[in-house]
């Protein structure tokens, strides 16, 4: 594959992502799939990093605004680092296998239907359950918004893992509901540094695995960066709410079709080639 091929798909990922802040690994991986043609797993591997990378420049900027609450990124770090690590150790214990490919796109599919919904109504749920969130904050302990922020890192951790799809939307959604007193942009950082550091792990991981295609990532960062400061300009001058709408959209026309082809795709295993180049280098 001509490597300008995904610099253009970085291009158009980062362009997404800059002017609305969603849609990269929902859009990177099924891309990475449906239309290049990598396997699922060397997809999510790949875009794990990838996200890892182009997201730490966000990171660096809400760090420079003081609008990151490490303390959030911590507790949920302690659910979700084992949990990616668990996720880790499964898929080299399962190996490359016809199943494992299904396991993934279903997986994939279901995080993108998921972070579209949540991408649709996320103004719904600040406007509406937040305030109600804010008042059942105040009779909730803080050793039990701890352990409910503790138990969706391990859920997004391990999705994550799996899809790369899940650090953003859900992870945003999930804080605005544990953190209604928060100013919303220290969400956004917070929620932004927890996926550097779990698709930075995740990413690493999947290294180790043999599931990541190195040039590939090069040529995809190659894009995505001019992509995302293009997008950050342009998304200032339209209507974000309209931005996000089209790109909530989007997501749920690849979901479905990711959905629709993992959900009919034929056990390979009897005719894949004694010699096909497995999708997980083991040691």
């Amino acid at each position: 594959m001509d490597g300008l091929g995904f610099s253009l798909a970085g291009l158009v990922v980062g362009s997404a992502v800059g002017a609305t802040g969603v849609g990269g690994g929902s859009l990177m991986t099924p891309i990475l799939i449906l239309f290049y043609g990598i396997s699922p797993a060397m997809a999510v591997g790949t875009d794990l990093l990838y996200a890892a990378i182009s997201k730490s420049f966000g990171v660096a900027i809400y760090r420079r605004r003081n609008s990151v609450d490490w303390a959030i990124v911590g507790w949920q770090a302690i659910g979700s680092v084992p949990a990616a690590l668990l996720a880790l150790w499964l898929l080299h214990v399962v190996g490359p296998s016809p199943g494992m490919d299904r396991t993934i796109k279903l997986t994939l599919s279901i995080a993108i239907v998921v972070t579209a919904t949540f991408t649709l109504f996320q103004e719904t749920i600040s406007s509406r359950l937040r305030p109600a969130a804010g008042r059942a904050q105040a009779d909730m302990p803080p050793s039990v918004q701890r352990v409910l922020t503790i138990l969706a890192g391990a859920f997004i951790g391990a999705v994550v893992t799996i899809s790369s799809v899940g650090a953003g939307a859900i992870g945003m959604v999930v804080l605005l509901l544990l953190y209604p007193k928060h100013p919303p942009a220290k969400i956004v950082g917070s929620d932004l540094a927890h996926a550097v550091l779990i698709t930075g792990i995740a990413g690493i991981g999947h290294a180790g695995l043999g599931t990541v295609n190195f040039p590939m990532l090069g040529w995809l960062l190659v894009g995505a960066l001019p992509g995302i400061w293009f997008g950050a300009h342009v998304g200032f001058k339209l209507n974000g709410a309209m931005l996000k709408r089209l790109v909530a959209a989007l997501l749920l026309l690849v979901g479905g079709t990711t959905l629709s082809k993992a959900a009919v795709q034929p056990a390979q295993a009897a005719t894949r080639p004694a010699d096909a180049k497995p999708l997980i280098a083991h040691p």
